[in-house]
C-alpha cells in the first residue's frame, strides 16, 4: 500500500516552504505532505466524487490508453485528457507512453491522506 500525503496551506506560506528548501533552510521532514493545496475548495474540485471514480477505475482496469480509459469510464476523451493532465500535476495520476504513442495512466497511490492544521503558517 502507497499512501499519498497531502496538506493544505495558503499559496503564500507554499511559496515561503518552497524557497526554504530551494535555499537550503529547509528539509522536509519524514512524513510531510508531498502534495499541497491552497484550499479546502481545491482539494474537493481535484478529489471530487468523480475524480476519485476515475483514479479507483484507472487503478483496477490499468488502461492501455485515454481511449480505453474513455469507452470505460463513459466520458469524452477531451475533458478526461483535461481532467488527467490536473491529477497528473497533482501527482495523482502517471501518464505513461507505451507502444504506437498511446498514453496510459496509472495511479502510483493505493491511498491519499489529507494532512491539515486549524491554521496555515510555514515556520521553516
Amino acid at each position: 500500500m502507497t499512501i499519498l500525503k497531502v496538506g493544505i496551506t495558503s499559496y503564500e506560506d507554499m511559496k515561503a516552504r518552497t524557497m526554504a528548501i530551494a535555499r537550503g533552510e529547509y528539509k522536509p521532514k519524514r512524513g510531510e505532505p508531498k502534495v499541497w493545496f491552497t484550499s479546502m475548495g481545491s482539494f474537493a474540485r481535484v478529489l471530487s466524487d468523480r475524480n476519485r471514480a476515475l483514479l479507483e477505475l484507472i487503478a483496477e482496469a490499468q488502461p492501455d490508453s485515454i481511449a480505453e480509459l474513455a469507452s470505460l469510464s463513459g466520458r469524452a476523451k477531451s475533458n478526461l485528457s483535461r481532467t488527467l493532465k490536473t491529477l497528473e500535476r497533482y501527482g495523482l495520476v502517471r501518464l505513461k507512453k507505451g507502444k504506437g504513442g498511446k498514453i496510459s495512466p496509472r495511479v502510483p497511490y493505493s491511498d491519499i491522506v489529507l494532512d491539515m492544521p486549524i491554521g496555515y503558517a510555514f515556520h521553516a
